[in-house]
């Protein structure tokens, strides 16, 4: 888990996104539709950042290394299941 903490006005800015379930301090739990949605653009060779982006999210709220950890984490449960 990443040590980035959400301050109050980044959470209520990633809760209004359709694509989350919700926010903590230090997490986001991401809709299914979201992650099936990256699988799905990310088998086109999208960048994660960009599936991001397009999707609403601001990358600089996420940090990359949060996005990194949940694509590598959504991508090698895709191919086990």
């Amino acid at each position: 888990m990443s040590k980035k903490t959400f301050t109050e006005n980044e959470k209520r800015l990633l809760s209004v996104n359709p694509y989350v379930k919700s926010v903590s301090l230090k997490a986001i739990t991401y809709s299914d539709e979201f992650k099936q949605l990256f699988i799905k653009e990310s088998e086109k060779a999208k960048f994660a950042r960009e599936i991001f982006e397009e999707s609403g999210f601001d990358t600089e709220v996420i940090g990359m290394e949060q996005i990194r950890s949940s694509a590598k984490r959504w991508k090698k449960t895709y191919l086990k299941d």
